[in-house]
Protein backbone atom coordinates (compact mmCIF):
# COMPACT_ATOMS: atom_id res chain seq x y z
CA UNK A 1 0.00 0.00 0.00
CA UNK A 2 3.27 2.20 0.75
CA UNK A 3 4.97 1.57 -2.40
CA UNK A 4 1.36 2.24 -4.61
CA UNK A 5 1.29 5.40 -2.99
CA UNK A 6 4.41 6.53 -3.51
CA UNK A 7 3.96 5.38 -7.40
CA UNK A 8 1.32 8.24 -7.46
CA UNK A 9 3.45 10.74 -5.80
CA UNK A 10 5.63 10.40 -8.63
CA UNK A 11 2.76 10.23 -11.70
CA UNK A 12 1.71 13.35 -9.86
CA UNK A 13 5.15 15.18 -9.26
CA UNK A 14 6.24 13.91 -13.10
CA UNK A 15 2.75 15.84 -14.22
CA UNK A 16 3.32 18.45 -11.98
CA UNK A 17 6.86 18.99 -13.23
CA UNK A 18 6.33 18.20 -16.65
CA UNK A 19 3.02 20.90 -17.03
CA UNK A 20 5.45 23.59 -14.69
CA UNK A 21 8.25 23.48 -18.00
CA UNK A 22 8.22 26.52 -20.00
CA UNK A 23 6.69 25.66 -23.51
CA UNK A 24 7.79 27.40 -27.19
CA UNK A 25 4.93 29.36 -28.70
CA UNK A 26 6.60 27.81 -32.14
CA UNK A 27 3.90 25.18 -33.59
CA UNK A 28 5.25 21.71 -32.93
CA UNK A 29 6.19 20.81 -36.24
CA UNK A 30 7.95 24.25 -36.77
CA UNK A 31 11.16 23.51 -34.33
CA UNK A 32 13.68 21.95 -37.17
CA UNK A 33 15.45 24.98 -39.38
CA UNK A 34 14.41 27.59 -38.13
CA UNK A 35 15.87 31.13 -36.51
CA UNK A 36 15.16 32.94 -32.91
CA UNK A 37 13.35 36.37 -33.33
CA UNK A 38 16.33 38.09 -31.49
CA UNK A 39 18.37 40.72 -32.34
CA UNK A 40 20.52 40.19 -35.22
CA UNK A 41 19.21 36.74 -36.27
CA UNK A 42 17.90 36.70 -39.34
CA UNK A 43 14.27 36.26 -39.95
CA UNK A 44 14.47 32.33 -41.61
CA UNK A 45 17.94 30.38 -42.44
CA UNK A 46 19.85 30.47 -45.88
CA UNK A 47 23.07 30.30 -47.21
CA UNK A 48 26.13 32.20 -46.65
CA UNK A 49 29.00 32.15 -48.43
CA UNK A 50 30.93 34.33 -47.19
CA UNK A 51 30.67 34.19 -42.77
CA UNK A 52 34.04 34.67 -41.43
CA UNK A 53 35.98 32.88 -39.34
CA UNK A 54 35.09 31.07 -36.76
CA UNK A 55 31.44 30.86 -38.14
CA UNK A 56 32.07 29.65 -41.08
CA UNK A 57 31.01 26.31 -40.77
CA UNK A 58 27.20 27.63 -41.21
CA UNK A 59 27.86 28.82 -44.23
CA UNK A 60 25.90 26.77 -46.27
CA UNK A 61 22.42 27.31 -43.92
CA UNK A 62 22.87 29.99 -41.18
CA UNK A 63 20.76 32.75 -39.19
CA UNK A 64 23.16 34.98 -39.58
CA UNK A 65 24.53 37.81 -41.58
CA UNK A 66 27.96 37.74 -42.90
CA UNK A 67 28.39 41.51 -40.98
CA UNK A 68 26.79 39.84 -37.75
CA UNK A 69 29.78 36.99 -38.11
CA UNK A 70 32.38 39.63 -38.97
CA UNK A 71 30.67 41.74 -35.07
CA UNK A 72 31.18 38.63 -33.59
CA UNK A 73 35.18 38.25 -33.65
CA UNK A 74 35.39 41.41 -32.57
CA UNK A 75 36.32 43.38 -28.75
CA UNK A 76 33.48 45.72 -27.96
CA UNK A 77 31.33 44.97 -31.29
CA UNK A 78 28.33 46.91 -32.26
CA UNK A 79 26.14 43.75 -31.86
CA UNK A 80 25.84 43.33 -27.63
CA UNK A 81 28.48 46.21 -26.77
CA UNK A 82 30.03 43.57 -24.70
CA UNK A 83 33.81 43.61 -23.07
CA UNK A 84 35.41 39.88 -22.95
CA UNK A 85 38.57 41.71 -21.29
CA UNK A 86 36.50 43.22 -18.39
CA UNK A 87 38.79 41.60 -15.59
CA UNK A 88 41.87 42.30 -18.19
CA UNK A 89 42.95 40.40 -21.29
CA UNK A 90 41.20 37.51 -21.85
CA UNK A 91 43.27 34.15 -22.81
CA UNK A 92 43.24 34.02 -26.66
CA UNK A 93 42.13 30.38 -26.42
CA UNK A 94 39.58 31.34 -24.06
CA UNK A 95 37.86 34.13 -26.37
CA UNK A 96 37.98 31.87 -29.11
CA UNK A 97 35.45 29.44 -27.41
CA UNK A 98 33.58 32.62 -26.68
CA UNK A 99 33.27 33.69 -30.24
CA UNK A 100 32.51 30.18 -31.08
CA UNK A 101 29.79 30.53 -28.50
CA UNK A 102 28.26 33.72 -30.29
CA UNK A 103 28.59 32.00 -33.76
CA UNK A 104 26.69 29.12 -32.35
CA UNK A 105 23.82 31.76 -31.09
CA UNK A 106 23.45 33.72 -33.78
CA UNK A 107 24.02 31.33 -37.11
CA UNK A 108 22.72 27.70 -36.21
CA UNK A 109 19.48 26.93 -37.29
CA UNK A 110 19.50 24.13 -35.62
CA UNK A 111 18.21 25.09 -32.06
CA UNK A 112 14.08 25.11 -32.54
CA UNK A 113 13.38 22.58 -29.79
CA UNK A 114 14.77 24.57 -27.17
CA UNK A 115 13.72 28.25 -28.14
CA UNK A 116 11.62 29.85 -25.48
CA UNK A 117 9.36 32.79 -25.97
CA UNK A 118 11.19 36.17 -23.54
CA UNK A 119 9.69 39.24 -22.77
CA UNK A 120 12.77 41.77 -23.14
CA UNK A 121 13.42 44.75 -25.13
CA UNK A 122 16.32 43.25 -27.43
CA UNK A 123 14.44 40.09 -28.21
CA UNK A 124 11.35 38.32 -28.15
CA UNK A 125 13.12 34.89 -28.44
CA UNK A 126 15.89 32.84 -25.91
CA UNK A 127 16.99 29.41 -26.21
CA UNK A 128 17.26 27.25 -22.66
CA UNK A 129 18.91 24.45 -21.20
CA UNK A 130 20.04 23.53 -25.06
CA UNK A 131 22.47 20.20 -23.70
CA UNK A 132 25.84 20.95 -24.80
CA UNK A 133 28.37 18.08 -25.57
CA UNK A 134 30.27 17.39 -22.94
CA UNK A 135 33.44 17.57 -24.52
CA UNK A 136 33.01 20.74 -25.48
CA UNK A 137 32.09 22.11 -21.89
CA UNK A 138 35.15 20.75 -20.56
CA UNK A 139 37.43 22.12 -23.10
CA UNK A 140 35.85 25.80 -22.86
CA UNK A 141 36.67 25.64 -19.23
CA UNK A 142 40.08 23.90 -19.09
CA UNK A 143 40.63 26.75 -21.74
CA UNK A 144 39.82 29.37 -19.51
CA UNK A 145 40.02 28.35 -16.33
CA UNK A 146 43.18 30.77 -15.86
CA UNK A 147 41.32 34.07 -17.64
CA UNK A 148 39.63 36.43 -14.86
CA UNK A 149 36.17 37.36 -14.64
CA UNK A 150 33.78 39.02 -11.69
CA UNK A 151 30.80 37.70 -12.27
CA UNK A 152 28.95 33.40 -12.50
CA UNK A 153 25.97 34.99 -14.59
CA UNK A 154 26.99 37.50 -17.47
CA UNK A 155 23.40 37.84 -18.83
CA UNK A 156 22.85 40.70 -15.99
CA UNK A 157 24.18 42.40 -13.64
CA UNK A 158 26.81 44.32 -14.84
CA UNK A 159 27.47 47.86 -15.53
CA UNK A 160 26.84 49.81 -18.72
CA UNK A 161 27.58 53.80 -17.58
CA UNK A 162 30.86 53.36 -19.94
CA UNK A 163 28.52 52.00 -23.02
CA UNK A 164 29.90 48.43 -22.64
CA UNK A 165 29.78 45.92 -19.53
CA UNK A 166 32.19 46.65 -16.45
CA UNK A 167 32.48 44.75 -13.50
CA UNK A 168 29.86 46.16 -10.82
CA UNK A 169 30.49 48.09 -7.63
CA UNK A 170 32.43 45.33 -5.38
CA UNK A 171 32.72 42.60 -7.58
CA UNK A 172 36.35 41.00 -7.21
CA UNK A 173 38.27 39.71 -10.71
CA UNK A 174 39.06 36.31 -10.09
CA UNK A 175 40.38 33.02 -12.11
CA UNK A 176 37.49 31.64 -13.85
CA UNK A 177 37.71 28.61 -11.54
CA UNK A 178 37.15 30.62 -8.92
CA UNK A 179 33.62 31.70 -10.19
CA UNK A 180 33.14 28.61 -12.38
CA UNK A 181 34.32 25.47 -10.23
CA UNK A 182 33.53 22.97 -12.60
CA UNK A 183 33.00 22.33 -16.12
CA UNK A 184 29.14 21.97 -15.31
CA UNK A 185 29.42 25.42 -13.30
CA UNK A 186 30.60 27.37 -16.40
CA UNK A 187 28.44 26.21 -19.21
CA UNK A 188 24.87 26.03 -17.07
CA UNK A 189 25.37 29.14 -15.30
CA UNK A 190 27.13 31.73 -17.45
CA UNK A 191 24.32 32.44 -20.10
CA UNK A 192 21.25 31.82 -17.58
CA UNK A 193 21.19 28.00 -18.56
CA UNK A 194 21.22 28.68 -22.37
CA UNK A 195 23.36 25.57 -22.24
CA UNK A 196 22.93 22.68 -19.97
CA UNK A 197 26.10 20.19 -20.02
CA UNK A 198 25.33 16.70 -21.91
CA UNK A 199 26.77 13.49 -20.44
CA UNK A 200 26.94 12.91 -24.12
CA UNK A 201 29.39 13.18 -25.93
CA UNK A 202 30.35 14.25 -29.53
CA UNK A 203 29.14 12.45 -32.36
CA UNK A 204 26.59 10.72 -30.41
CA UNK A 205 23.84 12.23 -31.97
CA UNK A 206 21.94 13.29 -28.75
CA UNK A 207 23.99 16.43 -28.05
CA UNK A 208 24.86 20.04 -29.88
CA UNK A 209 28.33 20.88 -30.78
CA UNK A 210 29.57 24.03 -31.01
CA UNK A 211 32.34 23.33 -33.57
CA UNK A 212 32.02 20.73 -36.43
CA UNK A 213 33.73 20.58 -39.67
CA UNK A 214 31.18 21.09 -42.19
CA UNK A 215 33.16 19.15 -44.95
CA UNK A 216 31.47 16.16 -42.82
CA UNK A 217 27.98 18.04 -42.64
CA UNK A 218 26.15 19.97 -39.65
CA UNK A 219 26.18 17.16 -36.80
CA UNK A 220 23.47 19.52 -35.16
CA UNK A 221 20.79 18.65 -37.95
CA UNK A 222 20.24 15.30 -36.52
CA UNK A 223 20.09 15.97 -32.40
CA UNK A 224 17.84 19.05 -33.40
CA UNK A 225 15.21 15.80 -35.08
CA UNK A 226 15.80 13.57 -32.61
CA UNK A 227 14.56 16.43 -29.76
CA UNK A 228 11.59 17.73 -31.87
CA UNK A 229 10.68 14.36 -32.05
CA UNK A 230 11.36 14.10 -28.21
CA UNK A 231 8.84 17.07 -27.73
CA UNK A 232 6.28 16.07 -29.99
CA UNK A 233 5.91 12.74 -27.51
CA UNK A 234 5.31 15.07 -24.43
CA UNK A 235 8.03 12.66 -22.72
CA UNK A 236 9.42 13.81 -19.89
CA UNK A 237 13.31 15.40 -20.14
CA UNK A 238 15.49 12.44 -18.83
CA UNK A 239 17.12 14.85 -15.85
CA UNK A 240 13.49 15.76 -14.75
CA UNK A 241 12.69 12.27 -14.89
CA UNK A 242 16.07 11.00 -13.27
CA UNK A 243 15.44 13.35 -10.69
CA UNK A 244 11.56 12.81 -9.46
CA UNK A 245 13.13 8.90 -9.66
CA UNK A 246 15.23 9.65 -6.91
CA UNK A 247 12.75 11.54 -4.82
CA UNK A 248 10.43 8.86 -4.75
CA UNK A 249 12.88 6.78 -3.54
CA UNK A 250 14.20 9.26 -1.25
CA UNK A 251 10.59 9.42 0.15
CA UNK A 252 9.68 6.20 0.09
CA UNK A 253 13.30 4.96 2.47
CA UNK A 254 11.34 7.68 5.33
CA UNK A 255 8.12 5.85 4.86
CA UNK A 256 7.11 2.62 7.16
CA UNK A 257 7.34 -0.82 6.01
Amino acid sequence: MVWQMTQLLLLALVAAAWGAQPRTPRARTDLLNVCMDAKHHKTRPGPEDKLHDQCSPWKKNACCSVNTSQEAHKDVSYLYRFNWDHCGKMEPACKRHFIQDTCLYECSPNLGPWIQEVNQTWRKERVLNVPLCKEDCEIWWEDCRTSYTCKTNWHKGWNWTAGYNQCPVKAACHRFDFYFPTPAALCNDIWSHSYEVSNYGRGSGRCIQMWFDPAQGNPNEEVARFYAENTNSGAVPQSIASFLLKLVHMVHSWLPN
